[in-house]
């Protein structure tokens, strides 16, 4: 079994993990609407995905 020789310390630890962290999440603006929605998702507010009418259009 491996054992580490050395004591990892916190900055090297820190360093390790900083690339481990969540993006942000990526909105673009719908070519119809005009809302901001996640690409490759239906927009829920027409009920609309590539042109197509999929959903019926949400009533607020």
């Amino acid at each position: 079994m491996a054992v580490p020789k050395r004591k990892t310390t916190p900055a090297k630890r820190g360093m390790r993990r900083s690339h481990d962290r969540l993006g942000a999440a990526t909105y673009i603006e719908d070519k119809d609407s005009g809302e901001l929605r996640r690409p490759h998702h239906i927009d829920l507010k027409t009920g609309k995905y590539r042109g197509r009418q999929v959903l019926e259009p949400r009533e607020d």
